[in-house]
């Protein structure tokens, strides 16, 4: 077993788990965490424990932040904060249709790296020189789309809680309409859309379930034989594992588990001796 940890850079923002090494930092201390550009000030979530899941590879805290990594980690707050609103500002006065989505800082190195969106391409050569002088620093420029911004900023989703992307989602997978209609949700963009304005990303989660159970469940309309009698297939309960069965005796309607009207699951019974109305 192994030891574990999670930090988060700003509050409430994304997770990155860490080996806590030889130290052990309780809930809200002020650790430092290997970057590319040097340890940065990162707070604890959540307190060192032991996993039996495999974590060779993360990375190893490199300690408790001391007074002058702290005091490093507000200026470069600091400055970043007064970098996004020169920014705002002279974006303005460019008249460039940008919105300043996030900062980024090196001090070792000197550099500011703007994050924005806007609706295309946008010609900002001027925006860059002019900020380079104003900030006396090499600035970068990189235009994002709606999904990176949304897990820059952060936010609630529609179920209350904090967006994946934002917390523990690492790369954007492909999300299509077509998984929506097959866990029968409504395709209105109101609905079935994030705050990113695209399809939600939970959406892909739980569609292999469905995929599974369409697989070797009865299709809507087909004859089946429960053990309340025989019916009719009405619909389909794919988080309960079941069946709605419309009774030809009666057209009382009763819900059944899938391997109880499942043929294949039936023939294997009969011929390993199991009940038709047993559970998988």
């Amino acid at each position: 077993m192994g030891m574990i940890m999670a930090v988060s850079f700003t509050r409430y923002g994304r997770l990155y788990y860490l080996d806590p090494g030889e130290h052990s930092p309780k809930v809200g201390d002020k650790v430092l965490v290997p970057t590319d550009s040097g340890p940065e000030v990162a707070e604890c979530v959540w307190a060192p424990q032991y996993t039996s899941e495999d974590i060779d590879g993360l990375p190893v805290c490199a300690g408790i932040a001391g007074e002058e990594h702290l005091t490093r980690d507000e200026t470069n707050k600091r400055r970043r904060a007064e970098a996004r609103s020169v920014s705002k500002r002279l974006i303005k006065r460019h008249t460039l249709p940008m919105k300043v989505v996030g900062i980024d800082y090196l001090d070792q190195d000197n550099v500011y790296t703007v994050y924005f969106s806007a609706p295309h391409r946008v010609d900002f050569r001027a925006l860059v020189r002019d900020l380079a002088r104003n900030l006396r620093a090499r600035v970068e420029l990189r235009q994002i789309g709606p999904r990176d911004e949304a897990r820059l900023q952060g936010g609630i989703g529609p179920c209350g809680r904090d967006l994946c992307c934002a917390t523990f989602l690492k790369d954007f997978e492909p999300v299509s309409v077509r998984m929506a209609k097959d866990q029968e949700l409504p395709v209105n963009p109101l609905r079935i859309a994030g705050a990113c304005g695209r399809l939600m990303c939970c959406l892909k989660y739980e569609h292999p379930l469905y995929q599974e159970f369409r697989a070797s469940a009865p299709r809507v309309g087909a004859s089946v034989d429960t053990p309340q009698g025989a019916g009719t297939v009405m619909g389909h309960n794919v988080p309960s594992d079941s069946v709605v069965v419309r009774l030809n005796d009666g057209g009382r309607r009763c819900s059944c588990s899938r391997a109880s009207v499942c043929g294949p699951r039936k023939a294997h019974d009969a011929a390993y001796g199991g009940e038709p109305g047993d559970e998988v």
